[in-house]
């Protein structure tokens, strides 16, 4: 009776207790409780769920236990009577936010829950209160990130030997992860840091997909491709740590847990399975709309100009001959990306790492063997010479091109891919990511379908009669024409020659510009002479020519090949003072918690020259990375350097530009910002 009585006190007293436990301490934006769904009185040994409640003011979120490309995940530690254990926190379903500077974070809005299953000891003490706290820390944001910290309580009742009434609070409904895996199969492959969640959904339904990286290793922006219900998540992450994330629908915001045994069964399926096909189909249309665009990059200006003079002159031809012009020239994009294809397929089969562009302009005999080419199709626009194309010997280079060759038009085409390959357009990251992480088979489809993109444009053209109204009639005027569009084709061999400079340096530049000096007089000599059959002392002067060009080349070939290339420097003036990165500079300041900037640029792309001349290196991104004591960092893939192919990878790209900024605080999530950058985006993403 007496032991009944003092707990009948205790009970008047935890009456108001538990109410004291919700009222735990606030942060800004927060408000932080303690509930629970166990059984009054609890049962010895049976476990149950302590669920802390985060309720947010209006504007304000947290974050899930991966936030994305910025924020921190609330901590929760236990403070449990000896006996007691605490289970893994669980959060409850997250949803997707976009954040200024083209940030993804994965959070919560007006309420996020963590629940832990909590299991009392079998052997509890009858007529007892027991205490159950936990201190919490969180990041919250709104406008600004502020952190919070609470400690939070609740008594619970142990078992007792008389009647008991006590008052507890309800515990907030939550969508949880659903234990099991989804209604359907799920595949999960990839390699070359990239995994692809793949699974044919239910009819109408759209999916989610949030990474849980291992700890220590961080996810890229997830890419989803669908086709109908065929749908691909593709995930840049490190592929030699545990995969897991959590695959959500999006109306229900039912959830499953998705890791590398998710998908045993469905990786055994046939390759011809719907879920391959409609995965296929959707990269496809990715890869396709990516060539498209690509005819608006600046590399492929100046082969555009080309292109329109052609057009202008064939506007007096028959639609039949002229859509057959635009066939050559498509077969001539064709031709490149297939070729480009095997070139990656022979490649990765001996374990190479393949990246988009980089590979071929990383070698300076590529881009010397690509400069002499320009530099001799811009002195054909000049009239110093011309090349007769066997099988006719009144066909000449220009002809080719303009009135009759198709020959010509299949050499623009492939002229226009080459100078392409350095960029990347929107859509085709990601198409060409998941390609090169599959066979050999989808890279051959997945390259010839960007070449469909590219040729489409010229396609339409040539195939419309209607077009020949807007273009000027064949004249005089197009000798004056085609003259001017030589220019264009020598603004290419200076960027050219700027890209040879920044890898082997200004001697090898030096060089270079003799070996045009070389090339030229060979190719005005060539075309002053004529070589006629019937002169045999042309055909002297000409084979003088030709060894004249041979050794003088190959001499300035081998002064280009062992120039030293020029030590990275900062720039000096008021130009931003770059550090060269290495992974271990980059560790050592994230360490030390300090904001860094980090560039991955290369001399031969365009776009990344573009962003940093108009976007990066300008007076008031200078100014604000000076003031906030930014470190600057480039990554110059100019050269091939597998640490930066890495980290590339670790993003999820297989080309540059890449610009990421990691702000200041130990562990600092990366925030990835666009390919194409102005001004305000960057000053927006550094925190203006």
């Amino acid at each position: 009776m007496r032991s009944t009585g003092r707990f009948l006190c205790l009970v008047l007293l935890g009456c108001f207790l538990p109410h004291a436990a919700l009222l735990a301490s606030t942060g800004n934006g927060v408000r932080a409780s303690l509930v629970t769904d166990a059984p009054v009185p609890i049962v010895p040994g049976k476990s149950f769920y302590a669920t802390v409640v985060l309720d947010l003011q209006a504007g304000w979120h947290t974050y899930w236990e991966y936030p994305g490309d910025s924020g921190l995940p609330p901590k929760v530690e236990w403070h449990l009577p000896e006996g007691w254990a605490a289970g893994p926190i669980e959060f409850s379903v997250p949803h997707e936010f976009s954040e200024p500077g083209d940030m993804v974070i994965y959070g919560y809005e007006t309420r996020q829950l963590l629940r832990a299953t909590i299991t009392p000891p079998k052997d509890l003490a009858e007529n007892q209160v027991y205490d159950l706290k936990a201190s919490l820390t969180w990041l919250a944001c709104k406008e600004l990130c502020v952190p919070g910290s609470a400690e939070v309580s609740l008594k619970v009742p142990g078992p007792t030997d008389g009647p008991v009434s006590w008052m507890t609070a309800s515990v907030p409904k939550g969508i949880w992860p659903l234990s099991g895996m989804p209604p359907f199969p799920v595949s999960v492959s990839g390699k070359n840091g990239t995994k692809l969640v793949s699974f044919i959904g239910e009819n109408g339904i759209g999916y989610e997909f949030y990474p849980d990286p291992a700890e220590g290793t961080t996810a890229g922006r997830v890419t989803q491709i669908s086709s109908g219900n065929a749908i691909v998540f593709s995930v840049p992450c490190d592929v030699s740590a545990p995969f897991k994330g959590l695959l959500v629908e999006k109306v229900s915001r039912k959830a499953w847990w998705i890791g590398e045994d998710s998908g045993s069964a469905a990786n055994s399926a046939s390759p011809n399975s719907g879920i391959a096909t409609g995965v296929l189909i959707a990269a496809l249309f990715s890869g396709f709309l990516g060539g498209l665009i690509l005819n608006l990059m600046p590399c492929v200006l100046p082969v555009i100009s080309l292109k329109i003079f052609s057009f202008i002159s064939q506007s007096g031809e028959s639609p039949s001959r002229m859509f057959r012009h635009g066939l050559a020239f498509s077969a001539g994009i064709f031709a490149w990306f297939l070729g480009l294809a095997l070139l990656v397929i022979v490649l990765k089969s001996n374990g190479t790492q393949v990246t988009w562009g980089a590979f071929q302009f990383q070698n300076p005999y590529f881009v010397i063997g690509l400069s002499l080419l320009v530099f001799l199709l811009a002195l054909n626009l000049f009239g110093i010479f011309e090349i007769t194309l066997p099988g006719n010997a009144a066909t000449t280079l220009d002809q080719a091109s303009s009135h009759g060759g198709y020959t010509g038009s299949f050499f623009q085409g492939l002229f226009a891919t080459l100078l392409a390959t350095p960029c990347t357009a929107p859509f085709l990251g990601s198409a060409l990511g998941f390609a090169f992480s599959q066979s050999g088979a989808v890279i051959l489809v997945m390259f010839a379908s960007v070449a469909f993109g590219m040729s489409l444009p010229y396609l339409l053209l040539s195939a419309r009669p209607g077009w020949r109204q807007w273009i000027p009639k064949p004249g005089i005027w197009m000798e004056k024409l085609k003259q001017f569009m030589g220019f264009p084709l020598l603004a290419t061999n200076l960027w050219l020659l700027w890209v040879l400079q920044n890898q082997r340096g200004s001697d090898a530049a030096l060089a270079l510009l003799a070996l045009f000096l070389l090339v030229g007089f060979c190719a005005w000599g060539y075309g002053s002479l004529g070589l006629e059959r019937s002169n045999p002392a042309r055909w002297v002067l000409g084979i003088l020519l030709l060894l004249l060009l041979l050794i003088g080349s190959t001499l300035l070939v081998r002064r280009i090949r062992d120039a030293i290339p020029a030590a990275e420097r900062p720039e000096s003036g008021e130009g931003i003072a770059w550090r060269s990165y290495s992974p271990e500079a980059l560790d050592s300041l994230r360490k030390q918690g300090k904001p860094v900037f980090l560039v991955f640029t290369a001399s031969w792309c365009l776009t990344c020259q573009f962003n940093e001349r108009t976007a990066i290196n300008v007076p008031s991104v200078r100014n604000f990375i000076k003031e906030r004591g930014i470190t600057a960092m480039k990554g110059d893939w100019t050269n091939a350097d597998p640490a930066i192919t890495s980290a590339l990878k670790s993003f999820g790209r297989v080309g540059v530009p890449l610009a990421v900024f990691y702000p200041s605080g130990k562990g600092s999530e990366a925030r990835i910002l666009p390919e194409l950058l102005t001004e305000g985006v960057v000053l927006e993403s550094l925190g203006k």
